[in-house]
């Protein structure tokens, strides 16, 4: 049978599907299994692919859509808050890391030209693998967490200049490159300047219009339009792909269409993408790799510990503890997603040859393989190989605090200090009521101090600093940050301590109520809920509701843990789809061959499947809370709450039986 390029999608997704179903069922990340697939299909593997023009191809188009995502999430206000780290240790950390690769590269034989990108592809770490496994392990917000942040978002805009580099070192002479290098640098210039236009005269007025469209469909097509536009513009200013799509999402990334954008471009990209680093893969000949194994084994070397113990060296030198710079070290110490983005550039344009793609591609695979079991254990290799002085300054700051809440008893401590913390604090101080803050900004702690607030360093998720902090003497724990992982961390090692403490969680929807009540918490305020409480409380007093009547409406909601108001339609705009996580209502309506006509309500056992009928509409009238020995006529309109799955296979008992 004759292929075509359809029979090689297929046999690409196939293979996607099996392998990337297998590595998240044992942790591991997506991009493996991808790399995996390029290897096993391609024409070094069994030769499953034969259209790989198409195939690369679509690979590019998945990288103009990462570095479109990447503008888009770029946030000046970000930058300039976290400019120390990014500037200071991201700057250094590229420039040393894409020194010290440009010296191997020499060694090895590479022209300069190459040498640099060969570098530059070293000095760059995995975004996605990093920040999602530091979300999982709930250390974003440690001190490491945010070194390793403010190094990769320097990484991800350093990804720009190398872009810009690779047409003009290509095949460039040494002394002719200053006049090109500037030319192009003048022409991402006007670029920049020309998409800052564009971005404020054209795109915002031309998503209003789609927008007021109200047409999902338009607004998707204007967004592929716009990326796919603004690369093949630069494309043709002699630039790269990626570059203008990083313009482009650099310019919408400051509009009010910024959520829903990325929220349109994400299936596509993370589709091409998967395409990208199968191409990856399939540039990866296993059979050249016994001649390569001590050049691979050497640029492993370099990105796992020569990479880590660099960066641990600059994070200390920036004045961070020894355990805190090597934790930021060990975090980092791979290779990354752009660094094949970097590569497949200086392939297309020659300039690296068969044997340094092959060693530069092992390598990075092998460095990515490592870094979830770096970052999973980075906390225990830091304890073992500072085992002198690692937990140091955590006891340091357990008995500051412990000397400082030693005097306390019967006060509250308060788990974050952002700005939910800060107005709990007003209230407790007006009322001369103690307490005690755990924080981990250390800018908001200096300030907060300064003005005399009683707020600590400290990590809340471990049992130590709240001991010191007087668990057991304090009346209540408020867990004021909006973080799932954290929020359950605290609670099971509380409630392994103690089962008196009043502990009230604040979280912003009613997605996970149940699993922290589970867990221990006493109260759980979500915010969507207790602002639309705060909104029919001033609606019903403004018509003239009793004030008697208005609070036990209040005290009615929250004391049956909001049953009555948990739950939304479903809408046909996706954003809410997407963010409707929690229960959701539906309607039923039964025509009258349903099979649930003439029955009782408790007949068709809904509260089995978790499924509650909060209310029978039946003529103009509707019933709420109806007996469960209501008989169902034609017309009744059935109100159901319960996840979508539930609510599908509730309408189906309901219509057939």
């Amino acid at each position: 049978m004759a292929s075509s390029p359809l029979q090689d999608v297929l046999v690409l997704l196939g293979l996607s599907v099996l392998t990337v179903a297998v590595l998240r069922r044992i942790h591991m990340p997506p991009i493996l299994g991808y790399l995996f697939v390029g290897i096993l299909a391609g024409p070094h593997g069994l030769g499953l692919i034969h259209d790989t023009e198409a195939i690369h191809l679509l690979g590019e188009i998945g990288v103009v859509f990462l570095l479109f995502t990447i503008g888009l999430d770029f946030s000046l206000p970000q930058f300039l808050a976290m400019r120390g780290k990014v500037l200071g240790l991201g700057g250094v950390q590229v420039a040393l890391v894409t020194a010290a690769g440009t010296g191997v590269a020499a060694l090895h034989g590479l022209p300069w030209a190459s040498g640099v990108i060969f570098g530059g592809i070293l000095a760059l770490s995995s975004t996605a693998m990093v920040v999602k496994q530091l979300v999982d392990q709930v250390e974003l917000q440690s001190r490491h967490g945010r070194n390793a942040l403010g190094i990769l978002l320097f990484q991800d805009i350093a990804v720009v200049p190398f872009l810009v580099l690779i047409p003009l070192l290509a095949g460039g002479e040494e002394q002719a490159m200053v006049l090109p290098i500037l030319a192009a640098l003048a022409k991402g210039a006007a670029a920049f300047g020309a998409m800052f236009a564009l971005g404020h005269w054209v795109l915002r007025p031309l998503f209003g219009e789609v927008a007021r469209a109200r047409s999902p469909e338009l607004f998707t097509l204007s967004a592929l339009l716009v990326a796919l536009a603004a690369a093949w513009v630069t494309q043709q200013m002699g630039l790269s792909l990626a570059l203008g799509a990083f313009l482009a999402g650099l310019m919408l990334g400051e509009t009010e269409y910024r959520h829903q954008i990325e929220a349109d471009i994400r299936p596509f990209q993370d589709i091409l993408l998967g395409l990208f680093f199968i191409t990856i893969g399939m540039r990866l000949d296993v059979f050249q790799l016994p001649d390569l194994w001590g050049w691979v084994l050497e640029l492993v070397a370099l990105l796992v510990i020569g990479k880590g113990v660099l960066i641990t060296v600059i994070a200390r030198l920036g004045g961070h503890e020894p355990g805190v710079a090597l934790r930021t070290g060990l975090v980092l110490a791979q290779g990354g997603e752009f660094g094949f983005a970097l590569m497949a550039l200086a392939l297309s344009n020659g300039l690296f040859g068969a044997e340094t793609s092959q060693a530069l591609i092992t390598s990075v695979l092998l460095s990515m393989v490592l870094t979830p079991f770096l970052i999973r254990y980075n906390g225990a290799l830091t304890k073992w190989l500072l085992a002198g002085s690692y937990l140091r300054p955590r006891i340091t700051r357990e008995e500051e605090l412990a000397e400082a809440a030693q005097p306390l008893a019967g006060h509250t401590i308060i788990a974050g200090f952002g700005r939910v913390g800060q107005h709990l604090v007003k209230f407790l101080r007006d009322e001369n009521l103690d307490y005690v803050v755990l924080d981990l900004d250390p800018l908001r702690i200096r300030e907060a101090r300064d003005a005399g607030e009683r707020v600590f360093f400290g990590d809340a998720t471990h049992l130590g600093m709240l001991e010191a902090a007087g668990l057991d003497r304090a009346r209540a724990l408020v867990i004021t940050f909006d973080s799932y992982p954290a929020t359950m961390r605290i609670l099971s090692r509380v409630r392994e301590r103690s089962s008196d403490i009043r502990i009230l969680v604040r979280t912003r929807d009613d997605t996970n109520m149940e699993d922290f009540y589970r867990a221990g918490a006493t109260e759980v305020l979500p915010e969507s809920l207790e602002a639309s409480l705060m909104l029919a409380t001033d609606l019903l007093l403004s018509l003239d509701v009793p004030t008697e009547e208005v609070m036990r409406l209040l005290e009615n909601a929250r004391s049956t843990g909001y049953s009555r108001l948990r739950g939304v339609f479903a809408s046909t705009e996706s954003q809410e789809l997407t963010k409707a996580s929690g229960p959701r209502l539906h309607t039923v309506v039964l025509p009258e061959e349903a099979y649930g006509v003439g029955k009782r309500l408790a007949e068709l056992g809904l509260d089995g499947a978790d499924v509650e009928v909060l209310a029978v509409r039946r003529g103009g009238i509707r019933g709420e809370d109806p007996s469960p020995e209501l008989e169902l006529r034609s017309g009744d309109a059935l109100v159901l709450r319960g996840s979508p799955e539930q609510l599908e296979w509730a309408e189906k008992r309901i219509r057939s039986g």
